[in-house]
């Protein structure tokens, strides 16, 4: 009984590893622009909606007056960027190319643009375009190593991370994208060692608290794990996903009474978040609170249907206070939804109900 939890409960951990736990890589893209250049940690803080409506028609006008220039389409690529015109962004860049095929940042921010649009292998020929004319651009280094990430070429990706870091040694968010690589390829401890070079130039950031306490967890570390989730608390007390971690070690630790009060807080910031609702039924079931737990799992098939484990999981519920048809009815739906190893005990509860 407790077994099978334990392994619902492992992954749901591996879910989250997957949709919410590593911090999406793409936060860290960059577009270049006349105006500033922005150092890989965000595109520069965007003007408001009449500052860039004037910045449009000042370029239009300007283009209507004489013929355009590689500066203009360059200039109005970045506006219609920052107001989410991105196939328009993408057409000016081309134009700017066009008119002056040696501009690093026209090539580096179409390489920009393509991301938005998950093209990631016309943004890292982009990416590479810029780097031969600009081999000191640090950043393009950076995303070119997030866009291979994002195809699943964390080699490639870690050799772009190194270079960044070579050239820029204070690079945080390169340190913290190479661990998240090598997170991906089971070098945990590569990926804690690049998490923490990356906390000791960003120390505030609560994110790469969250992540190397991910990869501290999956080491087996649970003090590291709940030690580094505590932080990310510390430094953003609304961080449902901390919350929802550190339980999933407390609870791996034994410590059921303050799992279970972490995935209630993870669940007061997000309430619709599934896994922790699934998590905190596994650790009310493991102390015997079987109706909690049932209303936990219920609570998670409501908010996805398509959840196997919910189901599963409140079947073992059921078969534990001998409601076999309710816990068959369950392992069958989990079992349809792709729970394969409950099938053995299915199948047992089909006999006991003398079924075939």
């Amino acid at each position: 009984m407790v077994t099978q939890r334990s392994h619902s409960l492992s992954h749901t951990l591996n879910t989250l590893r997957a949709d919410r736990s590593w911090r999406q890589r793409f936060a860290s893209l960059a577009i270049a622009s006349a105006v500033a250049l922005s150092t890989g940690t965000a595109i520069a803080q965007q003007p408001g909606a009449a500052a860039m409506a004037q910045r449009v028609a000042a370029i239009e006008a300007k283009q209507n007056a004489r013929p355009q220039t590689a500066a203009d389409f360059y200039q109005r690529g970045v506006t219609r960027y920052e107001q989410g015109n991105v196939i328009g962004a993408i057409a000016d860049f081309n134009q700017a190319i066009a008119r002056d095929p040696d501009n690093a940042d026209a090539y580096y921010n179409r390489g920009v643009a393509h991301v938005a649009q998950g093209d990631f292998v016309d943004a890292i020929a982009d990416f590479t375009q810029a780097i031969n004319l600009n081999p000191e651009d640090v950043d393009a280094y950076t995303n070119r190593g997030l866009a291979r990430a994002a195809q699943g070429d964390y080699t490639g990706a870690i050799a772009d991370y190194s270079i960044a870091i070579e050239r820029n040694p204070d690079d945080a968010i390169a340190y913290y994208n190479r661990g998240l690589a090598r997170a991906d390829q089971g070098d945990l401890s590569g990926a804690i060692t690049d998490f923490t070079e990356a906390i000791k130039r960003t120390p505030d950031d609560a994110n790469i608290y969250n992540s190397r306490g991910f990869a501290q967890y999956l080491r087996g570390d649970l003090d590291g794990a709940i030690a580094d989730y505590s932080q990310a608390i510390e430094r953003n007390p609304q961080d449902a996903i901390a919350y929802n971690n550190r339980g999933l070690a407390y609870a791996s630790r034994g410590d059921l009474r303050e799992a279970t009060i972490d995935f209630g807080q993870a669940l007061a910031l997000n309430p619709d978040n599934v896994e922790a609702y699934t998590n905190r039924g596994n650790a009310r079931a493991a102390q015997d609170n079987w109706e909690g737990a049932i209303a936990d799992y219920s609570r998670a098939i409501e908010l996805d249907p398509e959840y196997g484990f919910a189901y599963g999981n409140r079947g073992l519920v059921y078969r534990d206070l001998e409601r076999y048809e309710e816990a068959l009815a369950d392992l069958n739906q989990a079992i349809e939804l792709g729970v394969q190893e409950l099938t053995p005990l299915r199948d047992e509860i089909q006999r006991l109900l003398g079924r075939p």
